[in-house]
């Protein structure tokens, strides 16, 4: 009986060791068509993006307004009169 306990034993373990094995390589496959995703993802807003700030610099340049500042880089000029009247 030693030996079929032997023999069960190796048996068990070799089936554990391909099962996880193919469970690992399925993890890897799912995290790779997800990071593939994610990627494409990305890289679909950057030009989206892209094209939003073309568009936006179209319609300036349309209104006459191409030499103002654009609004996510606030001119310091306004910021300096606030302070020094902040201080009286």
């Amino acid at each position: 009986m030693d030996g079929q306990d032997g023999d069960n034993s190796k048996q068990s373990t070799g089936d554990m060791t391909a099962f996880v094995q193919n469970l690992l390589q399925q993890m890897q496959s799912r995290f790779q068509t997800m990071s593939e995703s994610i990627i494409t993802k990305i890289d679909e807003m950057g030009n989206r993006i892209d094209e939003l700030e073309t568009s936006i610099n179209d319609l300036r340049t349309e209104m006459g307004q191409e030499g103002t500042p654009s609004p996510s880089a606030p001119s310091k000029a306004r910021d300096e009169p606030k302070s020094a009247e902040d201080d009286s």
